[in-house]
């Protein structure tokens, strides 16, 4: 049983947003058009929650060049195929209301782009739930693994980090919220687990 917690503060891609198999697999086609040869799960497994511009330095050294303005591309292409594809993780939308319906402040914290974060909030029908507190890596100075976006939203449900419960499913978004000071849930990447149930330990 976890503590008691006053606010949840979600990660978006894998935790609301089915949509980690999509970016993955134009990720892979990209860098793989880059010279390093990728497969969809080969890209998960080496960026799973790291942002874009954070997958640069690796990408780097193993390709020749990289491009500029090639993140902002590839975001480009991302954003555009999940507003056709992107849909909710099971259980994720009754759990956001149902936490909602019961007064539990909520935020969303991603290391997505702002454009592709709004979008995706907007196409599941889950921005209204979250009353603007809604956090791309681009709203704070650093991205996860950083505690900033935590830190953040956690200041903007009016409460201490102590008091939120981060819901995630990369290691990059749980070392985040730990260091936030935050209680941490991991979700098992790939395996479908329902957050259906996590109002049921407020």
């Amino acid at each position: 049983m976890l503590p008691p917690f006053r606010a949840v503060l979600f990660d978006c891609d894998g935790v609301l947003a089915d949509s980690e198999s999509i970016a993955n697999t134009i990720v892979a086609e990209e860098i793989t058009a880059l010279g390093w040869a990728l497969t969809p799960h080969a890209a998960e497994r080496e960026f799973l929650g790291v942002s874009l511009p954070d997958m640069l330095p690796r990408i780097a050294a193993r390709v020749p060049f990289v491009p500029p303005g090639w993140p902002e591309a590839v975001a480009m292409r991302i954003t555009a195929e999940l507003a056709r594809s992107v849909r909710p993780m099971p259980g994720a939308i009754e759990a956001v209301a149902a936490l909602a319906a019961r007064g539990v402040p909520m935020a969303v914290c991603s290391n997505s782009g702002r454009e592709e974060l709004a979008m995706k909030m907007t196409v599941l029908g889950l921005a209204p739930f979250f009353e603007g507190r809604v956090f791309s890596f681009q709203d704070v100075p650093r991205p996860k693994p950083a505690p900033d976006l935590y830190t953040h939203a956690a200041a903007a449900c009016g409460l201490p980090p102590a008091e939120c419960l981060v819901v995630e499913d990369s290691a990059t978004g749980v070392a985040a919220g730990l260091a936030a000071g935050c209680q941490v849930v991991g979700l098992l990447p790939g395996l479908g687990v329902p957050v259906v149930g996590l109002h049921t330990f407020h």
